[in-house]
């Protein structure tokens, strides 16, 4: 019978070192008999504190209070003095502050789901209401959304290896015994888990329990290709809809608690386009706002061209930050959202904390010469110039949604099948339309296929294209807004991620961004074309992290008002 789920420990397995582990720290330093402090947690058995804080029949501070007190009889008994500083909580602050999660592991999680496994925590775990218990909240709150299912003992009134947890779990997963792979770092737990049929792993080094996992699941869990991030997905999200003004909303998706970081997509795309930031940026420490643009799925599609030029565009920005109740936030921008975020930056810089851009390059506007003009010299914008007369693309582009999507959103790596275009600009437009020449069902897309493919479909079934459409009809009107601010410097924290394979926005573009924006911070991913949340998430991912984790720390709020 073929393998389908993976049970994983917690304590010790996801996340370690081990409760043992600073047990024993705590033993050593307070110069204590080794398993002085496990047998006193561990005396009595089945009602021994630890057992029946698993069960969650007392909290952690009980437990605390209880191991307090059986500390003080056993060295009694024992002849043993125990230090005036000796605290039984010492280990479970060292296990918050020094503990992390198996990264190796968590991929390899990854891996497993995309590959259809369902894969389960499965963990003897506590009720924390002790004053440390924000730590507890912020790994389980981590964890769940890298996982299908997170069994807690404590919730549950069984605890491993007690056979019901095991019996719960598979009732859950709805698997068989035979379908399931426990991992887990005490072998007293697999052992119940081995006479019910599952397949078990005792963890004991990582590499050695991906080989393992590898051999019973038949998945390629170890490095190999980087992994996928975790992707959220639209139906198990959060999601906001703002009102800017009479006939004007904005819809957006939000994850994660900290500062602010807002997402900006461009054409032709949807705040799915970040599937795979989302859940990073909120493991990160950050609160993740992906807006939908103006135009696109839920967002409203107004018929004026005018509602589209940058300067409203930001205008309706500033609102729903407004609305939000979000003094300032990080921007982050792609394609046509990096040209918002570069404006935000420029025209309303107290609401930037700082800003980034995909491939979308800075440069102050020209007063020189006519936006038309110079763009006309620029073969690889021709597809703008075929956007310009209303209804035109559209016809072209809504006539068969999924075909555009698949011809438009493709890698630079070669795809299955002919050879697609994989950038608007890579090949001179040809007369008749911008799909012209290219198959009638063409292959399926490395980076946009299954149900987000769908999802996009589905979103432009309802807004159409004229509201994306419409972004690239305000030539004019954009570079006069731009042209007042032309002297002007974008002063905050700024990172620039240029893409090696893009054709459009050639890394090329960006040269001298850095005699207007002083604090620029380059990244640059060479084997990228265009859609770099997609292309290349996990390396993005890295770059946003290690980008925003460098920031000044957050100003605190002025106390403007008590009211």
């Amino acid at each position: 019978m073929a393998r389908r789920a993976v049970l994983f420990g917690l304590d010790g397995v996801l996340f370690g070192p081990g409760l043992q582990h600073f047990l024993g720290s705590c033993e050593r330093d307070c110069a204590l008999p080794r398993n002085f402090l496990r047998k006193v947690m561990f005396a009595g058995g089945a009602d021994s504190p630890y057992a029946k804080a698993m069960r969650g029949q007392i909290t952690l501070s009980q437990l605390f209070s209880e191991m307090e007190e059986g500390c003080r009889q056993h060295a009694s008994a024992s002849g043993i003095t125990l230090p005036p500083t000796f605290s039984v909580t010492r280990a479970f602050k060292g296990m918050a502050a020094e503990g992390t999660v198996n990264a190796p592991l968590l991929r390899a999680a990854r891996v497993l789901r995309r590959n259809g496994f369902k894969t389960c925590i499965l963990t003897n775990n506590w009720v924390d209401d002790s004053a440390g218990r924000l730590f507890t909240a912020t790994l389980m709150n981590l964890l769940r959304r890298h996982f299908d299912l997170v069994i807690e003992s404590c919730r549950l009134g069984a605890r491993k290896p007690d056979p019901e947890i095991y019996a719960y779990a598979l009732d859950a997963l709805q698997a068989k015994p035979q379908e399931v792979i426990l991992l887990d770092d005490i072998g007293e737990n697999l052992k119940p888990a081995q006479e019910m049929g599952m397949a078990t792993v005792l963890v004991r080094d990582t590499e050695t329990v991906l080989k393992e996992l590898e051999e019973l699941s038949g998945v390629q869990a170890r490095r190999g290709e980087e992994p996928l991030p975790t992707a959220c997905d639209p139906s198990n999200v959060t999601h906001g809809y703002v009102p800017i003004r009479p006939g004007v909303q904005l819809h957006f998706v939000e994850m994660g608690h900290g500062p602010v970081v807002c997402l900006c997509h461009g054409f032709p795309e949807s705040w799915l386009s970040w599937r795979y930031q989302i859940p990073a940026l909120a493991d990160a420490g950050f609160r993740v706002i992906a807006l939908e643009m103006k135009g696109y799925g839920e967002s409203t599609a107004p018929p004026d061209v005018k509602e589209y030029s940058q300067e409203q565009i930001c205008k309706d920005l500033v609102v729903f930050l407004d609305k939000l109740g979000i003094p300032q936030a990080v921007l982050v921008g792609h394609d046509w959202g990096g040209a918002v975020v570069w404006n935000m930056a420029l025209f309303y810089p107290e609401r930037v904390r700082a800003v980034a851009s995909l491939n979308t390059p800075y440069r102050p506007a020209d007063p020189s010469v006519d936006i038309v003009e110079k763009m006309k010299t620029y073969p690889a914008f021709d597809y703008q110039f075929y956007f310009q007369e209303p209804g035109v693309a559209e016809a072209e582009l809504e006539k068969d949604i999924g075909r555009t999507l698949k011809v438009l959103i493709r890698s630079t790596r070669r795809e299955v099948g002919v050879g697609l275009r994989v950038d608007l600009g890579a090949v001179p437009l040809v007369a008749g339309g911008l799909l012209v020449g290219f198959p009638e069902t063409p292959p399926a897309s490395q980076i946009l296929h299954g149900p987000e493919l769908r999802y996009y479909i589905q979103r432009f079934e309802k807004s159409g294209f004229s509201g994306p459409l419409n972004w690239y009809r305000n030539m004019r009107p954009n570079w006069r807004w731009a042209l007042s601010a032309k002297d002007r410097k974008i002063t905050m924290p700024a990172l620039m991620v240029t893409a090696g394979k893009d054709v459009v926005l050639h890394p090329r573009m960006s040269r001298g961004m850095e005699e207007w924006i002083p604090q620029l911070h380059r990244e640059h991913i060479e084997e990228c074309g265009h859609w770099t949340q997609m292309e290349r998430p996990a390396a993005l991912n890295r770059i946003l992290v290690e980008w925003l984790e460098g920031l000044p720390p957050d100003t605190p709020l002025p106390k403007i008002s008590r009211l």
